[in-house]
């Protein structure tokens, strides 16, 4: 082999080499973004996600690519799509809620889920602790222990002569008997009478308000549970037709016709869940980054809602709400 044969080829082995280590460089990681909700519904969380993106220096379709899943409010599709997504096999899941998590986590145990909420991670199985995630899922807790009697705090202030309260929740949710537990102690504490309604499928939300018009009751707080979101419309319209001052865990609540919602930010959260995304595209193993629970709440109110059933919001509580619907 001649000499200038053998420095072409050793050339041409450089120059490969180079290309497909620029290449392996320049690989733009991806993210599945599995969510049981709507594009239009979720269109404000995926905004906050991607501003949290942004401002840690990823651009959507060019440093970073997101998969999008939505399963329109039908939670069977979302092991559909989970599978969709881990046969690419995306970098990191993103997760919008513990039946999107749980979905996630049936399809793969070792791409990496961060969750942008949960209700409940250890009680739902997906985290063995806060602390310490172990396993492929971290993210974030929309668990709050002193929700429940922030929630009961309002009703009150909204209903002064509360004695009787409608708690609707889920059984089979495992996160339900922790909120449970926790609204029981605040119920204790303000001396108030608890009528507890167990919806197990939407059929049983009509029966359920039923049964706190005959005892009676003088409002209506609503545990988290997979069965309400999707129910959201028709359970502010049974909390008016039945003059239900109602408290609501999201704020889809109030924004469908509900009265009042206290909860999490979840917009915050989404932004934050960008952080976990970050880390783990760097190298942390999501088993050893401790899930984080909310610090910004919001309190959103609904006077078309409170006109309806003939009700006066105090100036008081008004002035603390973050977002006021007419």
């Amino acid at each position: 082999m001649s000499g200038k044969i053998f420095v072409w080829l050793l050339a041409t082995v450089f120059l490969t080499t180079v290309s497909a280590q620029a290449q392996q460089a320049r690989k733009v990681p991806r993210v599945g973004y599995l969510t049981i909700s709507t594009p239009f519904a979720q269109a404000p969380y995926t905004k906050a996600f991607l501003q949290g993106l942004r401002d840690l220096g990823y651009i959507e379709g060019k440093t970073i690519t997101i998969d999008y899943r939505y399963a329109e409010e039908k939670p069977e599709r979302q092991l559909e799509f989970a599978a969709e997504l881990v046969r690419p096999k995306v970098d990191v899941i993103l997760t919008s809620g513990a039946t999107s998590t749980r979905a996630a986590k049936e399809a793969t145990n070792t791409i990496p889920i961060v969750m942008a909420q949960d209700p409940d991670p250890v009680a739902n199985g997906h985290v063995a602790s806060l602390a310490r995630p172990g396993g492929n899922i971290t993210g974030l807790s929309s668990l709050a222990p002193e929700l429940g009697g922030k929630r009961l705090e309002l009703l009150r202030e909204v209903v002064p002569r509360l004695s009787r309260v409608a708690v609707l929740g889920t059984s089979t949710n495992p996160a339900n008997a922790q909120q449970l537990k926790e609204t029981e102690l605040a119920v204790e504490t303000m001396k108030l009478r608890v009528q507890y309604l167990d919806i197990l499928a939407p059929k049983d939300i009509e029966a359920a308000f039923r049964a706190a018009t005959k005892e009676r009751a003088d409002a209506l707080l609503l545990l988290s549970g997979p069965v309400f979101i999707s129910q959201r419309k028709q359970i502010g319209e049974l909390a008016v037709k039945s003059h239900l001052p109602a408290i609501y865990y999201r704020t889809e609540f109030a924004e469908d016709g509900g009265l009042i919602s206290y909860s999490p930010s979840i917009t915050d959260l989404y932004r934050r869940a960008a952080t976990y995304v970050d880390k783990i595209l760097k190298g942390a193993k999501p088993a050893e980054l401790p899930v984080e629970q909310p610090t910004k709440f919001e309190l959103v109110i609904n006077l078309k809602a409170a006109k309806q059933i003939g009700l006066t919001i105090p100036p008081n509580v008004l002035a603390r709400a973050d977002r006021v619907i007419k």
